[in-house]
């Protein structure tokens, strides 16, 4: 095997650790963070619990700027052989989309130092904290499902230059294609304010679940690897 053989198989590797990591990593943050500042008692909990909320808050900001990120880094030198307008994309919309990530971490954050102040108010006055709660929450919510939309967006373009390299078997990129775009939807009815069932969530979520276990296991087509592609700019 040459070194490119060997390079592609270890990114494909990485790409897949990181990509299984992320996704798993993604659901308990959030569902822990959640349980707390989503709680019925609400800033009273945020309080009891701030510790845990910042250090998993801290967590999450690391995790979404290293792993969203770094995988888009590590499949930019293999698909920019293919496209490289659209390799770029992909990686902007990777980037794009952790940044809004974060903007919405601090949004749960800034309930930290707001329930420190609630504690300390007057038990007739604390409806101006609680109207600062709900807007973080809303502010937390909102960015994750815009940052959730430009990711899918980014999902897109992966799924196209997968399809297009043949790195992977071409009807796996298209559940791929197809999970994103349903879950896009699903993002976009969440911020119009319907109600969103996880199932539109689940065509995607599996393609990445699989896909990371079948670039772990199996790494890209050797044979799309040995070929040179040709490059296209659109």
């Amino acid at each position: 095997m040459d070194d490119k053989m060997k390079s592609n198989k270890i990114a494909a590797r990485t790409f897949g650790v990181f990509f299984l990591f992320g996704y798993l990593s993604y659901g308990l943050g959030f569902g822990l963070v959640n349980s707390i500042i989503n709680s019925p008692v609400g800033l009273s909990n945020v309080y009891a619990n701030k510790t845990q909320v910042i250090f998993e808050a801290a967590i999450l900001m690391a995790v979404f700027a290293f792993l969203n990120i770094g995988l888009a880094i590590i499949m930019v030198p293999i698909l920019k052989q293919y496209n490289k307008t659209i390799t770029y994309g992909y990686l902007s919309a990777a980037i794009t989309a952790t940044v809004m990530l974060i903007v919405g971490v601090i949004f749960i954050l800034l309930l930290v130092p707001l329930s420190d102040e609630f504690a300390k108010a007057d038990s007739g006055d604390t409806s101006y904290f609680q109207i600062l709660s709900v807007l973080f929450k809303k502010g937390n919510f909102f960015s994750y499902q815009i940052a959730m939309a430009i990711w899918g967006l980014g999902g897109l373009m992966f799924c196209y230059l997968l399809y297009q390299s043949k790195l992977v078997p071409r009807p796996m990129s298209v559940w791929g294609f197809i999970g994103y775009i349903i879950f896009i939807s699903g993002t976009i009815l969440a911020l119009f304010g319907y109600s969103v069932d996880v199932l539109l969530d689940i065509p995607g979520g599996l393609f990445e679940i699989f896909l990371s276990i079948w670039l772990i296991v199996k790494g890209f087509n050797p044979s799309a690897i040995i070929h040179k592609p040709i490059i296209t700019d659109n």
